[in-house]
């Protein structure tokens, strides 16, 4: 598991002001997958105006750093591929947030079909399994790191029986993730 303090820095103000999100990324594959160490947490939210502004509120200066509310309101507004960040100061750990937006189909199913979890006292959005290898094989494709091969691994090993495998092999084929896909069953 991540550094349980520093993970719930993010999670406890996101449930406090009852912004819906779910977690991905390395985080979530280390909760379906083996422990790693990782430096952030891949938060992918709805957002609304009222939202922005208690997303602002909650993460207040100088815990945090949080970027102007214009910048929030435009990578709200791109609809798909929108992203910032908020650092917590005294650490340095950080948080990648990713605004759901209108024209991602895959964000809808995954907040459809979250995994809700209670992780040191604290309620979790849990994006599903299968969102989060195919996301990882999106970021392999763009960026080529072994990293997201390892931990799509490690999840088919230790979470498999708990995925819909044809839902998964639906999002490769559309997404066209095939090649990426072959990479990780070899």
């Amino acid at each position: 598991m991540p550094e349980p303090d520093l993970f719930l820095l993010f999670v406890r103000p996101l449930n406090s002001a009852n912004i819906r999100y779910i977690i991905g990324g390395s985080v979530a594959a280390i909760f379906y997958g083996e422990p790693r160490l990782t430096h952030d947490v891949d938060v992918v939210v709805v957002l609304n105006t009222t939202d922005i502004q208690n997303l602002i509120d909650v993460f207040p200066e100088p815990d945090f750093y949080v970027p102007p509310r214009e910048v929030i309101v435009e990578e709200v507004a791109r609809g798909t591929r929108g992203q910032f960040n908020i650092i917590h100061s005294a650490t340095g750990y950080k948080a990648d947030f990713y605004p759901a937006g209108s024209g991602d189909e895959l964000n809808v199913w995954g907040f459809r079909n979250k995994r809700e979890i209670q992780f040191e006292g604290e309620p979790l959005s849990l994006a599903p399994p299968e969102y989060v290898i195919v996301r990882k094989l999106q970021f392999f494709r763009e960026g080529g790191s072994e990293r997201h091969v390892r931990d799509i691994r490690a999840m088919i090993a230790i979470s498999g029986e708990q995925m819909d495998n044809a839902r998964l092999h639906e999002w490769i084929q559309l997404l066209g993730l095939e090649a990426e896909w072959q990479t990780v069953a070899t």
